[in-house]
């Protein structure tokens, strides 16, 4: 990847708002990214086989396209980071997005600090490749994934094993959102399906267990109606 400024890496940015990508861009090139913008599908593409970027920020609604159609499309060969943005708050749209290979998804409207925060993890864990780090050390929590350890403040704490099975694949996946399906197909197989009911029942006593305060919880938080995520700050 090639630096640069202080952040560094390339962002295309596919929204048909001319304010939305100047915004976009304001804020992203601030950081010290170098932005790119297309205002549909097909100047999407174009800018694909020209140059590929470090990361995608893809909007839904495009004059000439769908954006789930667009983001499928792009992961038959793209293997960089898609963060969908979108006005459709709908968790249908959502889950749609992320199973078709976007990797995180942000609703209009939306913060600058929330914007970097999502894109800077993106990038850093495509950066750090997919493989997870052996030790999560988050604040008081320590994750020991080869080990199958979880610590917190130092003391081990002991967990069933669907739990450190959901806390492992979060901490794999750390900083992504983990949908409600794709906990269920990791921790208890393609062929059985764990409705959500059960996974929020051996996620409630997960965070008894790893969380200081369980029912404002640091360390695993819901994005309602979609699935979980684990933020690394």
């Amino acid at each position: 990847m090639t630096a640069h400024g202080p952040a560094g890496g390339r962002i295309l940015v596919i929204d048909d708002e001319a304010q939305i990508r100047k915004a976009l861009r304001t804020i992203l090139e601030a950081r010290g990214y170098e932005v790119a913008c297309a205002e549909t599908g097909a100047e999407a593409m174009l800018a694909l086989t020209q140059r590929t970027p470090d990361l995608v920020v893809l909007d839904l609604s495009l004059p000439d396209t769908d954006g789930i159609g667009l983001c499928e499309k792009m992961r038959t060969w793209l293997t960089v980071p898609i963060l969908v943005l979108s006005v459709r708050s709908d968790e249908t749209d959502k889950i749609a997005a992320l199973e078709t290979g976007a990797d995180d998804y942000l609703t209009k409207p939306f913060s600058a600090g929330e914007l970097v925060a999502r894109v800077g993890a993106l990038l850093r864990r495509s950066a750090g490749g997919t493989t997870a780090p052996p030790v999560l050390v988050l604040d008081d929590l320590t994750i020991d994934i080869a080990g199958h350890r979880v610590l917190r403040d130092g003391v081990e704490v002991t967990l069933t094993p669907i739990e450190f099975s959901i806390l492992s694949l979060l901490a794999q996946n750390a900083d992504r959102l983990v949908t409600w399906s794709q906990i269920s197909d990791a921790v208890w197989g393609p062929d059985w399906f764990a409705d959500v009911r059960t996974i929020r029942v051996h996620v409630s006593n997960l965070r008894k267990k790893i969380e200081i305060h369980p029912t404002v919880p640091r360390h695993v938080l819901t994005e309602p109606g979609v699935g979980l995520r684990l933020p690394t700050r």
